[in-house]
């Protein structure tokens, strides 16, 4: 049975799951009926944060120009351009043993591709989730839904996983920021052209 978070809740995945080494980071949504004259394209990205809260480098972000980290610790399954149909609409892998040192924490964000164009904000989405899963059995560990406390926000910042010590643990975030993707690279250090 996975563990239902609510807003700021932080628990360990690695000391009731010992040997979790591949997680499943999955997200989705659900766009409301009313029609804003475009399609909605929600994009799920990975920031890999050293202990100053930032990148070390461009390829520390992970999105659907940047499938993948380096050291293969993370890997993004692809952008999916509708979020249509059931379960995720996204999905992250991560091999927590193949993590670099120097980075403490991973950040999951979802933004809305060209928002403002669109006049689209997550006020117009519903049903969002986050989960962590064991990506060797398919348990769910852990699931977190957003509510709908957005109106006006075009970026998210679901909620990170994070060392402590040797654990491995999950904070659910929630917090929504204007500016979309580039508001939360420039937050995260990553220069956008």
């Amino acid at each position: 049975m996975p563990i239902s978070l609510k807003k700021g809740q932080k628990v360990s995945l690695t000391k009731s799951n010992p040997g979790l080494k591949n997680v499943l980071v999955g997200v989705g949504w659900d766009v409301n009926a009313f029609d804003t004259g475009g399609a909605f394209d929600l994009d799920g990205a990975a920031f890999l944060l050293t202990d100053s809260g930032k990148v070390s480098s461009s390829s520390d972000f992970i999105f659907y120009g940047n499938l993948a980290h380096p050291s293969g610790s993370v890997v993004h399954q692809g952008d999916n351009l509708t979020g249509a149909g059931e379960g995720d609409d996204e999905q992250i892998l991560i091999d927590l043993a193949k993590v670099p040192a120097n980075i403490t924490r991973i950040a999951f964000t979802v933004t809305i591709y060209e928002a403002e164009e669109r006049r689209q904000n997550f006020g117009q989405v519903s049903n969002a989730f986050i989960r962590i899963c064991n990506q060797d059995t398919g348990e769910e560990i852990l699931r977190y839904d957003l509510g709908e406390d957005f109106s006006i926000e075009t970026a998210v910042v679901f909620g990170e996983l994070y060392k402590n010590g040797a654990e491995w643990k999950f904070n659910a975030i929630g917090s929504g920021y204007q500016g979309g993707l580039a508001a939360l690279c420039g937050s995260y250090g990553v220069d956008v052209e």
